[in-house]
């Protein structure tokens, strides 16, 4: 499960998702690539749900980069426990992501595999994501 080492501080405020991705929003390693339709929390454990789909269908051929990394701690109290008294211990660590930022990119497999294969781990993620395809790509 994706994770930072280590982090500065144990707990982060929530913080405002809002606009478009100002970065990450072009193919920058592979040919073929997914891109989100939505804000959204994605989480570590999403993230490497949608790679092994990916390289599975892939059969381990070409090349898979994932464009986003959970660094981003969330916290939760304990069920039945009273308002106040702080906050609560970290949970787990998510990726904010914004629309129009890259997820996933592959390399090194036909059109029609990348498309399937980026079917498959879109299913795997919250949000509306789109095929992006390179724009000087030629099969």
């Amino acid at each position: 499960m994706l994770q930072p080492k280590k982090t500065k501080f144990r707990r982060q405020q929530k913080g405002k998702l809002k606009g478009f991705a100002q970065r990450g929003h072009q193919l920058a390693f592979g040919s073929f690539g997914i891109k989100t339709l939505e804000i959204c929390w994605i989480t570590g454990r999403q993230i490497e749900a949608a790679r092994q789909a990916i390289t599975r269908h892939m059969k381990r051929e070409g090349q898979l980069w994932i464009r986003v990394f959970p660094d981003k701690p969330i916290t939760k109290k304990p069920a039945e426990v009273r308002m106040g008294k702080g906050k609560g211990s970290p949970e787990g660590f998510v990726a904010p992501v914004t629309p129009g930022r890259i997820l996933i990119e592959i390399e090194g497999v036909p059109f029609e595999t990348a498309q399937e294969a980026l079917r498959l781990g879109a299913q795997k993620l919250p949000v509306k994501t789109k095929f992006v395809v390179r724009r000087d790509y030629t099969e």
